[in-house]
């Protein structure tokens, strides 16, 4: 084995046991704040007055706060981020709650998509089954990539966590999935801010016709997205 070769190994060595570490780490980080944050979200999320009181508690650190726990439901994965999004509808406002909305969901994914570039499927793997990630293999086809991820977040019901994970072992560039996502998740993210105003504005008869409107985009999207899946 020549010197240059024995440096390389080495470094793979060291890599391998950063990843790895960084891989742990990460695993008991997911457990403590899954333990923690998603049953006080769904206890949070019930009630828009208990939400927003919460969120106030927290002083000019709300927003923070607020951006912090749409970006972890994204990293979690287990975490549902409908709630999230309607929540910020009756805690911020249409205008407000949409911006922090798309900040913290976009971190959320950068934050995902990086993860999974650097460590691999492994980290994939923590929430979602091998048979999960395999049906987004037509994610492989490079030459049409970037119009595939942006119909794939522009769809309702498209699984958006799982999407964004994989997207991190794809070819695609960073700052362009970033583009591209953050572009497509907008009128999504917008219709269920409307409908957490709306909420909260006592306007039931626009809340229930916009969810139910979002309910129907959803399955139609959920059913397209399936489609697609299956013709990989």
């Amino acid at each position: 084995m020549s010197k240059k070769t024995a440096i390389q190994t080495n470094t793979d060595k060291k890599r391998k046991i950063i990843a790895a570490f960084s891989l742990l780490l990460f695993a008991a980080i997911f457990i403590v704040l899954t333990i923690v944050v998603s049953g006080r979200f769904d206890e949070l999320a019930s009630d828009p007055h208990i939400f927003r009181e919460w969120i106030s508690s927290f002083g000019i650190w709300g927003k923070a706060v607020f951006i912090g726990l749409a970006a972890l439901q994204v990293v979690l994965a287990v975490i549902p981020g409908g709630p999230v999004q309607i929540a910020s509808g009756y805690t911020f406002g249409i205008i407000e709650g949409s911006v922090l909305c798309v900040i913290g969901i976009q971190l959320g994914s950068a934050v995902a998509f990086l993860l999974a570039r650097h460590l691999g499927v492994k980290v994939i793997e923590l929430f979602f089954s091998k048979e999960k990630i395999e049906s987004l293999s037509f994610l492989k086809d490079s030459k049409k990539l970037d119009l595939i991820v942006f119909i794939c977040f522009l769809i309702p019901g498209a699984p958006k966590d799982l999407l964004t994970y994989v997207c991190g072992i794809t070819k695609i560039e960073w700052s362009k999935f970033m583009i591209l996502t953050t572009v497509a998740r907008i009128p999504s993210i917008v219709v269920s801010v409307i409908s957490g105003n709306a909420l909260i504005e006592e306007n039931y008869l626009s809340a229930i016709i916009i969810i139910a409107s979002l309910v129907i985009c959803s399955g139609i999207g959920f059913f397209a997205y399936h489609k697609m899946t299956a013709q990989k």
